[in-house]
């Protein structure tokens, strides 16, 4: 074993040896090691940092609050952060998901949490809360798309693909109904599976990553195919999840990946770039149907969740600089050359050899290494292209075999040229 360190870093098997770089300061798409070394962020630091590191307004943000009010309990009390952000939530996402097919319409209850996998657990919670305070304790199914990922924890985990992230812990997995992945050419497959699995009359809701598939391996599908999905699950009275934590706050080049179907979910789930990226928050938008269904002087039928740290003032005013960003600064027009650029990037990546099906969606860019043999997230090629781009001053994180790049929008022009030219090299390792 090498040397105690108490630190046990996530996703990483230390058993290998490999090194980890400290870091001691970053902005805008730069991180800098101890030893002074710049390392471009070509990932927003695992898809949280969206206008660049420290912005000035989230970090001004988070101090001003940090003297006023840190913290407090949620549970029948409340601050002004947290109802500022839910008020601009509510207002920001109004006008841009207007194309509900449920009965009600809008998202106007947010429901506050710490990351995307507990999004999801409030948002599976609440589906079949929905379910029983309706009298319907039979439709307790859940149905996710094949290949997706929606966290770690138990429920996440459970609306998840079954593989590698979750095998030691399947015995704790509930069962799930699995929708096969609606790829090019297999868009009526989907649909069709779908349409008979709400058929049955069991199923809950639906979870979805809308148009991309993030940690499954940055699988794209068409808005087209989004927006018969949701229709499906309307006219049998399903519940719509759409886990927009990584595809959200502009990644696919709308403020939200439901945008470019028209479609509004009964229940979204929101994490990553609420902040900026500065710090841990997340949320959860409900349908007045979902959360009427909570209402009552029933204390029975109270939605039972929480957590200590539920709506932390100082992560609402990072989160609030975050919306007023939004308002004020040319964040789509910033989001709209970011894409422009990954495009040609895409372009020169598809004529190099030894690189396959490179894709792109917004600012997402994102390809695959031909090998032999062992394709996937265990892929012997992963770590190799790992060191590469460490190497080469680059942070880009394989998924196995596939890479990809999702940098902070403000990304300088020839970091971003240089992360293309990288991903090109690396088709020479294999």
């Amino acid at each position: 074993m090498s040397p105690r360190n108490p630190v046990w870093h996530p996703f990483t098997q230390h058993g290998l040896g490999a090194p980890i770089p400290r870091i001691t300061r970053a902005e805008g798409a730069s991180l800098w090691t101890e030893d002074g070394d710049r390392i471009v962020d070509a990932i927003s630091s695992w898809w949280v940092t969206t206008h660049g590191h420290c912005h000035p307004r989230i970090s001004a943000a988070i101090a001003e609050q940090a003297g006023k009010l840190d913290q407090m309990i949620f549970a029948g009390w409340t601050h002004e952060p947290a109802q500022q952000l839910a008020e601009g939530l509510v207002a920001l996402l109004d006008g841009r998901l207007a194309g509900n097919e449920g009965p009600e319409g809008g998202l106007p209850y947010v429901f506050f949490s710490d990351s995307g996998a507990t999004a999801v657990e409030v948002a599976l919670k609440m589906a079949l809360g929905f379910r029983a305070n309706q009298g319907q304790p039979h439709r307790h199914r859940i149905l996710v798309l094949e290949h997706s990922y929606h966290g770690d924890t138990i429920g996440a985990m459970s609306v998840g693909a079954r593989g590698v992230f979750n095998a030691p812990y399947a015995p704790l997995l509930f069962d799930v109904g699995v929708v096969p992945y609606p790829g090019t050419g297999a868009e009526q497959a989907s649909l069709d599976a779908l349409e008979a699995a709400c058929r049955a009359g069991d199923v809950a809701a639906f979870i979805v990553e809308p148009l991309v598939l993030g940690a499954g391996g940055m699988l794209l599908y068409a808005a087209s195919t989004l927006r018969e999905m949701r229709a499906i699950c309307a006219a049998h009275g399903v519940l719509f999840i759409a886990d927009e934590v990584m595809t959200g706050w502009g990644r696919t080049g709308t403020l939200l990946a439901c945008e470019q179907a028209g479609v509004c979910p009964d229940i979204l789930c929101l994490a990553k770039g609420i902040t900026g990226g500065a710090v841990p928050l997340a949320v959860t938008l409900a349908s007045e149907a979902v959360y009427a269904a909570h209402y009552s002087t029933n204390r029975a039928r109270t939605f039972y969740h929480s957590s200590s740290y539920t709506a932390n003032p100082i992560a609402c005013a990072a989160a609030n600089a975050n919306l007023a960003i939004w308002a004020k600064e040319p964040v789509m027009q910033r989001i709209t050359t970011l894409a422009a650029r990954q495009a040609g990037g895409a372009q020169m990546l598809a004529g190099v050899a030894g690189i396959a099906n490179v894709r792109q969606c917004g600012t997402i860019l994102a390809l695959d290494y031909r090998v032999a043999a062992g394709a996937g997230y265990l892929s012997a090629l992963g770590p190799r292209l790992l060191a590469h781009f460490r190497e080469l001053g680059l942070l880009i994180r394989p998924l196995g075999n596939t890479a990809y790049l999702m940098p902070p929008y403000c990304i300088e022009p020839e970091d971003l040229a240089r992360c293309h030219e990288a991903l090109a090299r690396a088709a020479r390792i294999n």
